[in-house]
């Protein structure tokens, strides 16, 4: 191990971003979630004349908080899955106050805006949001999506990827590689895939940082199996610092000892392997229990 937990916390926004970049490019995939609990918690007793408008702009700033404080660590590329077909069953007023208006925040809103220009983050969507939009009244969103791909294609700091019915790119998969047979003759191969879904090639992700039950989603074709997956038992938009950095650094170090030399371990770690499994054998992470209307995690 390079250096102490202790230490790393210590060390400035600069150096661990240097040290996060060493390690290669990272893609983090990050669905910012639970953001009406968070704003219900932190703001429900403040009285608002347009309370749907303070939650957009309350949450938005703190979305941009998030993208800047993991960009400045040194996540060049955040995935951030934003929109889901399951929430049409949310009902009329859900989609048009919160969907198609949210959405349409993150391509005008000045503060946006202003961020994606002064990081020079490059934005781009992902998912079937053409294709599932079509036949609703939200159909412009997809070209809206496209004036902001437009307007930042030029921005090369950092990237940003929205997603919005991105759950399966299976059927997108199909049309394109048929359709690609057809033009060229030729099998699309892992790379011209992602770029085609994604708008430009993505790596593999690197780690998955959630809230609430343990599941991972809206991010096809990136999973590989090996991302490190860190859930927080607060809603997303409670993330700290010192919270992103302890995560670097289980990420960093602490877990890139996959397969241990059992031959080299010494009788005083295997007591404190065993001490430790005896003490938690019936503990099982993920389980949570229902209060009220809310799940919480047995921690």
């Amino acid at each position: 191990m390079d250096i102490s937990q202790e230490k790393f916390l210590g060390l400035s926004t600069e150096e661990v971003a240097a040290l996060t970049r060493d390690k290669n490019p990272k893609v983090c995939v990050f669905p910012i979630n639970n953001t009406r609990r968070w704003f219900a918690l932190e703001h429900g007793e403040e009285k608002f004349d347009d309370p749907y408008a303070a939650y957009m702009d309350i949450t938005g700033k703190e979305h941009i908080r998030l993208y800047k404080l993991l960009f400045d660590h040194g996540l060049d590329t955040l995935i951030n899955p934003v929109f889901g077909v399951e929430l049409f069953r949310r009902g009329e007023e859900y989609m048009k106050k919160i969907g198609a208006d949210g959405l349409e925040w993150l391509v005008s809103n000045p503060d946006f805006v202003n961020f994606y220009d002064e990081y020079q983050v490059r934005v781009r969507f992902y998912g079937d949001h053409r294709k599932i939009l079509q036949e609703t009244p939200y159909a412009y969103l997809s070209d809206r999506f496209d004036e902001i791909t437009r307007r930042t294609q030029h921005h090369n700091n950092y990237r940003l990827f929205f997603g919005v019915c991105g759950t399966d790119a299976t059927e997108s998969v199909a049309e394109f590689s048929i359709r690609y047979f057809q033009e060229t003759g030729n099998i699309p191969d892992r790379e011209t895939i992602v770029s085609a879904y994604y708008g430009e090639y993505v790596g593999l992700a690197d780690l998955f940082i959630s809230s609430d039950k343990f599941w991972v989603f809206d991010y096809p074709l990136l999973s590989s199996g090996e991302e490190d997956l860190y859930y927080m038992v607060a809603p997303s938009l409670y993330l700290t610092e010192k919270q992103l950095r302890e995560i670097l650094y289980d990420h960093l170090y602490a877990r890139q000892v996959d397969h241990p030399d059992y031959e080299s371990i010494s009788a005083k770690e295997f007591k404190e392997m065993k001490n430790f499994y005896k003490t938690n054998v019936d503990r099982i992470l993920g389980l949570g229990k229902q209060v009220g209307a809310i799940w919480y995690p047995t921690i």
